[in-house]
Formats: structure tokens, sequence, C-alpha cells
């Protein structure tokens, strides 16, 4: 049975040192952090151990993810001779998009859903990366695809998300149907 993995990318720079948003092909990747359900363990990719991660990727039946397909697959194309971005996937952050209507946080998510909070910032994963902090910056990545999949799973279990009204923080119940459409991982 092919895996079904949750990852998080963190970049060496910011949007402001590559000259925006529109620069997404001139970040570079620091750590990739990675959840396996088929072996229920994290694992992180350094630079440098790209052609580790290359399979992982490539044998996933599906890829998912918080803001994946805007972000997270796009920095990572220049690093492998396949399609990431044809990697059969779901972005949690998209699919409340369309059901919600508006883009909702990470943070804001866990908060809410989980009682629990992100251990830091994008910003700061870079100064972590910037101080030769391995073990912080891999600490806050997988932070990171834990409550991604922590958040998966609940949504599959109750088949919807709570999501705080602005100002009020009354909570409004948004009802999700992940499509889970597996695709052979056959990309080359």
């Amino acid at each position: 049975m092919k895996d079904k993995i949750v990852f998080d990318v963190e970049t060496k720079n910011s949007f402001e040192d590559v000259g925006g948003r529109d620069n997404l092909e001139k970040l570079d990747v620091s750590v990739v952090c990675v959840y396996s359900y088929n072996h229920d363990t994290y694992a992180s990719y350094r630079e440098g151990e790209w052609e580790k991660l290359a399979p992982v990727l490539q044998n996933a039946g599906l890829v998912l993810g918080f803001a994946i397909t805007r972000f997270d697959l796009p920095v990572l194309k220049k690093y492998f001779p396949f399609n990431v971005m044809a990697l059969p996937r779901l972005d949690l952050l998209d699919e409340i998009e369309l059901a919600y209507g508006a883009r909702i946080s990470l943070d804001v998510l866990a908060k809410t859903n989980l009682g629990t909070q992100k251990t830091s910032h994008g910003l700061q994963a870079i100064e972590f990366y910037k101080q030769g902090d391995w073990d912080r910056l891999i600490e806050y990545c997988t932070h990171d695809v834990r409550i991604t999949k922590q958040l998966y799973d609940l949504i599959r279990k109750q088949g919807f998300i709570n999501i705080p009204k602005r100002y009020t923080n009354e909570l409004i119940k948004v009802p999700l149907n992940l499509k889970e459409i597996e695709i052979p991982a056959t990309l080359f």
C-alpha cells in the first residue's frame, strides 16, 4: 500500500530576501519534515539529503500539508528531476479556504481545535538555520507537521473544523469532506 505522508518545508531565506512572493523559485530549502502513516514515524531531510527525500515523495499515494500548493511544493520544484506539482496531494489550507471562504492560519486552527499552538514562525525558522541550530529548526518544522496531521485526523474523524469568528471568537462549524484520490506516483 502506498504511503500517505504529511510534510512541511522550511527555507533558508525569506520573501524579502528574494524580492517578494512572486519569486518563490528563488527561495532555498533548509529542511523538510515528514510524517509517514505507513510507518507512524517522523523524519527530517536537511539540505543535501534531497536524494533520500525524493523516493518518499515519489512513492506516496498522497502528500498532504498546509499551504503546500502555493508554497511548499513550488519551493521544492528545483530540487527534483520529477514534477512535484503532479504529486497526488491534499492541501488543508485550500480545502478550508474553499469551504469557509477565507484563509485561516495554522496557528489559529491549532489553538481552536487542538488546544495547542505553533512553537514559532517561519522567519524564526530562518534564524535557526542561520544560527546553525538544526535541533530547534527540525523541532519547529516537525511540530508544524504534527499539528497538520492532528488537524487532518480530526477533520477525517468528525467531518468538520471549528473556526473562530474574527473579533467575537464565536465558533463556526465548517463542514469538510476531504477528498483522497490516490494516483500512482510514477512521475518521470
